[in-house]
């Protein structure tokens, strides 16, 4: 009796013993629940104090310009019917950077322009490339220091930025076509050459040589990954293909165009944390917006939403021009075509078969020489 009853005391203290040493090993798991808890709760603090780091540095790139401000209510009507049109343009000003390109005359021109017609939906856009030299009237505008400039009714479309910057630019483009352009998008040589390198190149294939001195271009037929520098030269090069034009310039940049969208497509930058960081730094950098677009969030906001157009869905023309009577080194609108166009274009319609095949008809030479 008297084993029995040490049996039972010992066996309640292994038990107690037992218990006690799961109890110690719950709270030693639960403190380490706790600390891994707060480990991670201040890897997010200081990865989100990062974050808004780089919030506010890619803030801080950003340059933009006031054009509701600038041009008032004087502008065709906004139309709210799910599409968006945005003036893009490559400034070829030879100030800083970009001094490398040629010498500085006093003034920036447009030296590329189009505008972008992004459907209802945002599943397709049409491209429509203005010719530089092509005359228009040109609005009244604003001049950098705050002087107003009359309206002109002959001007070469590319002066409208180099006598009133964006603005004027834009209200150019909104009198040809009496389209209200939702937003605006310049970027600068330099800055276009450094996103490429950071891109990690441009695949394109030549169908055959391009050689032009002035745009430090050299390249056999072939296949090639463009690194910034060549990527430059081939969007300005005129010399060296077709007729040497404008016109033909516009179809090798509607070609790179395409290649860059389906490079930026499969370049993953969302599994390279370091890429996607070096992609954001330049193309901040490289973009002067209007001020709806000067942020961060939304400008990823609208990238976002233009996500799912990629070089299929894109159609790219340029506008229908003719040798200007007055002037033959210049061109003008063929009005039979740019009103169906621009017609088609504020009723967010597809562009029409008549319109393509005046665009198309106008060889230069450059048709297929880069794919």
């Amino acid at each position: 009796m008297a084993d029995d009853s040490k049996s039972t005391r010992a066996g309640a203290h292994r038990r107690r013993a037992r218990g006690s040493g799961g109890r110690r090993r719950k709270a030693r798991t639960r403190r380490k629940g706790r600390i891994a808890l707060w480990t991670a709760g201040g890897l997010v603090l200081v990865a989100g104090a990062g974050a808004g780091v780089l919030y506010f540095k890619f803030n801080g790139n950003l340059h933009s310009v006031d054009i509701n401000a600038a041009l008032g209510k004087n502008r065709p009507e906004n139309v709210d019917n799910g599409s968006q049109d945005i003036l893009v343009l490559g400034s070829d000003s030879r100030a800083g950077a970009n001094s490398a390109y040629g010498k500085d005359e006093g003034s920036s021109r447009s030296d590329t322009a189009m505008i972008v017609h992004v459907y209802a939906g945002h599943k397709k856009a049409s491209v429509v490339s203005i010719p530089r030299d092509t005359i228009v009237p040109r609005p009244e505008c604003r001049t950098p220091d705050g002087k107003k400039t009359p309206a002109v009714k002959r001007a070469q479309f590319n002066e409208a930025y180099s006598v009133g910057g964006a603005s004027c630019a834009v209200a150019t483009v909104e009198a040809m076509t009496n389209i209200r352009m939702d937003h605006y998008l310049e970027v600068d040589f330099a800055g276009f050459q450094k996103l490429i390198d950071k891109l990690g190149g441009v695949e394109v294939t030549t169908t055959k040589p391009i050689k032009d001195k002035w745009s430090h271009l050299d390249l056999e037929a072939g296949t090639h990954t463009l690194n910034g520098e060549q990527s430059l030269g081939l969007v300005r090069t005129r010399h060296g293909v077709g007729d040497g034009g404008d016109l033909g310039r516009i179809k090798l940049q509607q070609a790179f165009i395409k290649a860059l969208l389906d490079q930026i497509k499969h370049v993953g930058l969302f599994t390279s944390p370091t890429k996607l960081y070096g992609i954001a730094d330049t193309a901040t950098k490289a973009l002067t917006t209007d001020r709806e677009l000067a942020s961060v969030d939304k400008l990823y906001s609208f990238a976002n939403g233009l996500k799912g157009i990629g070089s299929d869905d894109m159609q790219m023309v340029t506008l229908p021009v003719a040798d200007d009577p007055l002037d033959h080194n210049r061109v003008v609108p063929v009005a039979e075509a740019t009103e169906p166009l621009w017609t088609a274009l504020r009723a967010d319609r597809e562009i029409p078969e008549s319109v393509l095949k005046d665009a198309a008809g106008a060889k230069t030479g450059a048709e297929g020489v880069v794919k």
